[in-house]
């Protein structure tokens, strides 16, 4: 069975990340892929060449080698992706995990714009690591609006893109079998 890892870049404790992602899975489910949930929350990761009590980066590139695609769900902070998200990068190993499997990206931010200047960015980073970026990213703006107090999407077509994330990427893997 094809397993998909979504990526959970926030750190914060109620995240409309992981509100995205939930949308994303319920997705993935119903089209019978095994979900691998991966909250970068709980990873206790050290910066390059450094170390630090409870170190846990070994799990975390079990769970990323284990899986066959990824969605990395991610707030734009300051203009580029978290800090979080970078630690993963910088200890998913050489080459990454990452290397040689399709990404989708989903980005969110408060402002009008959404996280265009991050998704950038981290379309680049993952393109360098050799990853197999799909084409089409979602980018939630004024997310704020879009969610009610419980995590649900109360905004249909912010809705309709969420799912394509994950349409796009049963598309993209189903194409391959195809070759």
């Amino acid at each position: 069975m094809t397993k998909i890892a979504l990526i959970n870049s926030s750190v914060q404790q109620k995240n409309y990340t992981g509100f995205i992602l939930k949308i994303i899975e319920n997705e993935l489910i119903k089209k019978n892929f095994s979900v691998i949930n991966i909250r970068l929350k709980r990873f206790n990761l050290p910066f390059p060449g450094g170390e630090i009590d409870n170190d846990n980066s070994s799990e975390m590139r079990d769970l990323l080698n284990s899986a066959n695609a990824y969605i990395i769900a991610c707030p734009e902070y300051n203009g580029s992706f978290t800090a979080k998200l970078k630690l993963m990068i910088e200890n998913s190993g050489y080459p990454s995990a990452l290397k040689g499997k399709p990404v989708g990206l989903v980005g969110l931010a408060s402002g009008v714009l959404g996280a265009t200047k991050s998704l950038e960015q981290l379309r680049t980073v993952c393109s360098h690591l050799g990853c197999y970026v799909l084409p089409r990213v979602v980018s939630v703006a004024q997310v704020e609006k879009q969610f009610d107090d419980f995590g649900n999407c109360i905004n249909a077509t912010i809705r309709n893109d969420i799912q394509l994330a994950a349409t796009n990427m049963i598309s993209y893997l189903d194409s391959l079998k195809s070759l």
